[in-house]
């Protein structure tokens, strides 16, 4: 589980974090949604400790990581996997190569060890043999799913995505999010997911944390999302025409 605390976050005089308060829970899929701006990439980053909140704590399991050090951070940073935005690939490392990458970091794995854990989760992404590609080989799905790859080298507890879907078409988008829900079941993980993408948010949305200019303005399941009253949430949601027609047909 992983509990977040009054966090606040300001660059100069832009506070983007305005006391953010938030329970994800194990074995579910939780999702960060908001405008442009709304402070969810950064919340994003403060809970992995790229960034350093202001106020406010983030706790893995009960324990502070905002108060712990570098090397006490070590244990918690181990059992993180992290999927960016742009997948964040190594461009002159095969795809082997980048999911070992985090194996030879936090690891005591023998070389066989870490191509049989690097076989086993490119077969998990549905990428068996592709060890020897290298990312400018790959489709922009293809790199997603070697991104997933590397995040799931450590068996991970704790699964950060930011915006898995950006730049996918909508079928690579699905399969995208199906391959997350599924880890997530299968490791019991504490998933967490920045999007934008309102297919994710009907399709996986379990718990739904709606941030709106740095505040935490709404939360709940994607099912008390399409019953919601909030003026915002619903202007952020319903801007689709698709959207409205489904929310009408409830």
């Amino acid at each position: 589980m992983i509990k977040i605390e009054q966090i606040y976050k300001s660059f100069g005089s832009n506070e983007v974090l305005k006391g953010i308060d938030a329970t994800f829970a194990p074995g579910k899929v939780s999702l960060i949604i908001g405008g442009s701006g709304s402070g969810k990439s950064t919340l994003l980053k403060c809970m992995v400790g790229l960034h350093e909140p202001d106020k406010g704590r983030v706790l893995f399991d009960g324990k502070d990581f905002s108060k712990l050090s570098f090397e006490d951070r070590i244990p918690i940073r181990k059992e993180i996997g992290m999927l960016f935005q742009n997948s964040a690939l190594f461009d002159s490392m095969t795809v082997e190569q980048n999911i070992i990458f985090s194996l030879d970091m936090f690891t005591e794995m023998s070389k066989s060890e870490k191509l049989d854990r690097a076989n086993f989760c490119l077969e998990r992404v549905n990428l068996k043999g592709r060890n020897k590609l290298y990312p400018s080989e790959l489709s922009g799905g293809m790199k997603k799913r070697v991104g997933i790859a590397r995040a799931i080298a450590m068996s991970p507890k704790y699964l950060f995505c930011d915006e898995p879907n950006s730049g996918l078409d909508p079928e690579t988008s699905i399969l995208i999010d199906e391959l997350i829900l599924e880890l997530t079941e299968e490791y019991n993980a504490t998933t967490i997911v920045v999007t934008h993408d309102m297919n994710s948010v009907m399709g996986i949305g379990e718990y739904i944390l709606y941030l709106y200019k740095g505040q935490k303005f709404w939360e709940g399941s994607n099912q008390d999302m399409m019953r919601s009253d909030v003026k915002e949430l619903n202007n952020f949601v319903f801007a689709s025409p698709l959207m409205k027609r489904a929310k009408e047909t409830m």
